[in-house]
C-alpha cells in the first residue's frame, strides 16, 4: 500500500471518529435537567423560636413545716379558694402551749421583782434625803460649837461631841448613798430579767404560733399531699422541712418553657410570643417573654449545668418565662404549653424557599467555570479548522510526522509529570475545600450559581441580603436534583409532578 493511500484511511478514519464525536456531543449537550423553578419575590418574614414547657402560676408559695409535731386537722382542700391569713392547717401544740403558759408566769414574777426593786430604791433615795438632813443640822450645831468654845461658853468635851455627830451624820450619807446606788443596780438587773424573760414569751408565742398555718397570700391550693397523723418535722441547715402544701396566685400565670441553647441568644425580654396549651387546643393565648435563665439545664435532667462536677456534652436549655395577658379560665400548673416567640419581624425583604439554598465547593464552580471557556475555545477553532484548505493540511500532516512523534512524546511525559503535581497541590489547598452558600439561579437555560448572604429564617422562606434580585427564577427542586446539580447544567423546568422519581 502506497504512502498516499495510507494518508487517505488514516484521514477518512480520524474524519469519522471526529464525526461520531461531535454527534455524541452535541447529543449530550442538547439534553437538560428538568429542575422546579420559583421566583425571587419580597414579602414580610417572622422569624420564630419554638419550644415547650409547662404553665406556672406567677406567683406561688410552697409551704413546709416550722416545728416538729403531727398534723391534727387541715381546714382546706386541694383546689380551694383562699385569703390571706385563711387557717390551712393545724399542727399538735401542747408543748409549745405549755411553754407560752411557764413563760408567761417567769414574766410576771420579772416584773413584781422589778416593782419590789423600784420601791428599794425609792426607800434608798428617802434614807438619803433623811441621811443628808441629819448631816446639814450636825453641820450648824458642830459650827456653833465651834464659836461657843472659842468664847468659852461651852467646854472642849461638848465641842468634841458636836465635832462627832457631824462626822456620823457624814458617813450616814454616804452610807446612803451607796445604798442607792445599790437599788438602782438591782433595778437594772429585775429590768434585764424582764427583758428576757419577755423574749422567752415572744418566742414561746411563736413556736405556739408555727402550730397554726395561715395563708400568706390569695390564691388557689393547688397541691396538698400530706394528711391528718402526719408527723413533720421542721428544716435543718439545707435540709428543707417537710412539705406541707402549695398556694398559687392563678390571676398571674406564666408559661415556663425550654429553649434550645442554638436559639436562646435570639431571646430578647419584650418579644411578642403566642402560647397554646394542650387543655385548650382552639386557643392561642398572647403573651410576651418576661424572664430569661442565665443558667443551663441538661436537656435529659433538667439540672443546673452548675451543680455538675465534671463538663458535659449533653444538649442543653434555657429557661424562658413568659407572661400571658390573660389567664385561660380554670387554668392549673403543670399543664403542658408550647410557645412560639417571634424574635424578628422584617417587612417587604428579598426571600426565597428555604429548600433553594445549598451549598457549593467553590472549586467545584471554578472548574466549571474554566470548561465552559475552554468549550467555547476549542468550538472556535474547530469551525476555523472546517474552512481551511485540506491539501495545505494534508502537507502539514506529511512533513511534520516525525516532529509530531517527537513532540508528543515530549507531551505526554510533561502531562505525566505535571498532572499528579497538580492535582495534590489542588487537594491540599483549602480554599479548595471551601464551601459557599447560594442558590441556582437560571440564565439561559442553564443554572448558575449565585453566593448569596441570608437574614432571619421563616417558617418555610428566609431573606436574602445580597447575592440575587426580585424576579431572579431560582432552581427550588426537588431535593435530589439540587444535591446533585453542577454550576452552568443546562436546566428545563417543570412542574413538581414531573421531577419526582418513578416507583
Amino acid at each position: 500500500m502506497t504512502r498516499r493511500r495510507k494518508l487517505v484511511f488514516g484521514a477518512a478514519g480520524a474524519f469519522v471518529v471526529l464525526l461520531l464525536t461531535v454527534v455524541a456531543v452535541k447529543r449530550n449537550s442538547g439534553q437538560s435537567l428538568p429542575v422546579q423553578v420559583g421566583e425571587v419575590t419580597r414579602q414580610t418574614l417572622s422569624s420564630v423560636v419554638t419550644a415547650s414547657g409547662e404553665i406556672r402560676p406567677k406567683h406561688y408559695v410552697n409551704i413546709t413545716s416550722q416545728t416538729f409535731g403531727k398534723i391534727v386537722s387541715i381546714d382546706v382542700t386541694e383546689g380551694d379558694q383562699v385569703k390571706v391569713g385563711q387557717v390551712l392547717l393545724r399542727m399538735e401544740a401542747t408543748q409549745p402551749a405549755s411553754g407560752v403558759a411557764a413563760q408567761r408566769a417567769i414574766v410576771k414574777s420579772a416584773e413584781a421583782a422589778k416593782t419590789a426593786t423600784e420601791a428599794s430604791q425609792r426607800t434608798a433615795e428617802a434614807e438619803l434625803e433623811r441621811a443628808k438632813a441629819d448631816r446639814d443640822r450636825a453641820k450648824l450645831d458642830w459650827d456653833r460649837g465651834q464659836q461657843l468654845f472659842q468664847q468659852g461658853v461651852i467646854a472642849a468635851s461638848e465641842r468634841d461631841m458636836r465635832k462627832a455627830t457631824y462626822e456620823s451624820a457624814q458617813a450616814a450619807v454616804t452610807a446612803a448613798e451607796a445604798r442607792v446606788r445599790q437599788a438602782v443596780a438591782e433595778l437594772e438587773r429585775s429590768e434585764s430579767q424582764q427583758q428576757e424573760a419577755r423574749a422567752g414569751l415572744t418566742r414561746s408565742e411563736d413556736d405556739l404560733n408555727k402550730t397554726v398555718y395561715q395563708s400568706p397570700i390569695d390564691g388557689v391550693v393547688t397541691s396538698l399531699p400530706v394528711h391528718v397523723g402526719e408527723q413533720m418535722v421542721p428544716g435543718i441547715q439545707n435540709s428543707p422541712g417537710s412539705y406541707l402544701m402549695t398556694v398559687a396566685d392563678m390571676s398571674g400565670v406564666t408559661a415556663e418553657i425550654r429553649v434550645d441553647e442554638s436559639d436562646v441568644l435570639e431571646v430578647k425580654p419584650g418579644q411578642p410570643a403566642e402560647v397554646t396549651v394542650d387543655a385548650y387546643p382552639d386557643s392561642v393565648f398572647h403573651g410576651s417573654v418576661t424572664e430569661i435563665g442565665t443558667t443551663a439545664l441538661l436537656r435529659s435532667t433538667g439540672q443546673s449545668t452548675s451543680q455538675l462536677t465534671t463538663g458535659s456534652q449533653e444538649a442543653k436549655d434555657f429557661k424562658v418565662e413568659i407572661t400571658l395577658a390573660q389567664a385561660p379560665a380554670g387554668v392549673r400548673p403543670g399543664l403542658s404549653a408550647t410557645a412560639k416567640i417571634t424574635t424578628a419581624n422584617h417587612e417587604k425583604v428579598l426571600s426565597i424557599p428555604l429548600q433553594a439554598l445549598t451549598m457549593r465547593r467553590q472549586s467545584d464552580i471554578d472548574k466549571a467555570e474554566k470548561l465552559a471557556h475552554k468549550g467555547k475555545g476549542g468550538r472556535k477553532a474547530d469551525s476555523k479548522g472546517g474552512t481551511g484548505d485540506a491539501k495545505a493540511a494534508e502537507g502539514k500532516a506529511g512533513s511534520g510526522d516525525a516532529k509530531a512523534g517527537a513532540s508528543d512524546g515530549k507531551a505526554s511525559a510533561g502531562e505525566s509529570d505535571t498532572k499528579p503535581a497538580q492535582a495534590a497541590a489542588a487537594a491540599s489547598d483549602p480554599a479548595s475545600k471551601k464551601e459557599v452558600q447560594g442558590v441556582f439561579v437560571v440564565e439561559g437555560g442553564r443554572a448558575r450559581f449565585h453566593p448569596v448572604k441570608t437574614g432571619i429564617t421563616g417558617v418555610t422562606e428566609i431573606e436574602v441580603l445580597d447575592g440575587v434580585k426580585e424576579g431572579d427564577k431560582i432552581v427550588t427542586g426537588s431535593f435530589k436534583v439540587l444535591r446533585e446539580l453542577k454550576h452552568l447544567t443546562k436546566v428545563r423546568q417543570v412542574k413538581s409532578e414531573e421531577n419526582k422519581p418513578s416507583t
